[in-house]
């Protein structure tokens, strides 16, 4: 399956490339391993959803902020490897969502994102591990924050392993 051909199917977009917000590489490579930078719901390094959960903003706000995290995450990625189809599988991730004291649906606002992932990549290959943490503040204000780690082909021109 093609990736790009998948993203039109679901008439999805990516983002342009966020800019950096301070000193860490957006990918590092370990061996096969692509570890992404905490992504925020931004575009262009400004925010499109801030606030907290359960507070300014509702679990559907925040589900589409995650999903925006994850539009950031495969723009870093396509821009670091030239090609999304590289990617054998989603890994990992690790949301951080800003909530009001007592909310406690963090697992259901990172639907947002692995959502993303499974309906681009599939269900064996777009949902990996998962942690969803709270907080009471992320930077800019922002909603939803996600690190990443993707499992890359070790030999790009075979694709399948």
């Amino acid at each position: 399956m093609d990736i790009y051909q998948r993203l039109d199917e679901l008439g999805v977009r990516l983002p342009p490339l966020p800019p950096l917000g301070g000193v860490y590489q957006r990918v590092k490579r370990a061996g096969n391993l692509l570890y992404v930078s905490g992504q925020g719901p931004t575009e262009n390094g400004v925010p499109l959803v801030t606030g907290r959960v359960g507070r300014e903003r509702t679990l559907e706000d925040g589900q589409y902020a995650a999903r925006l995290c994850g539009l950031n995450a495969l723009s870093v990625l396509h821009a670091h490897l030239g090609d999304l189809n590289q990617i054998k599988s989603v890994v990992k991730l690790l949301a951080f969502v800003a909530g009001a004291e007592g909310f406690d649906r963090q697992p259901e606002v990172a639907n947002g994102a692995s959502q993303l992932l499974a309906d681009i990549f599939g269900g064996e290959r777009g949902v990996g591990a998962r942690s969803a943490i709270g907080t009471n503040a992320l930077p800019g204000g922002i909603t939803v924050e996600i690190e990443f780690i993707f499992e890359v082909y070790e030999d790009p021109a075979r694709m399948d392993g």
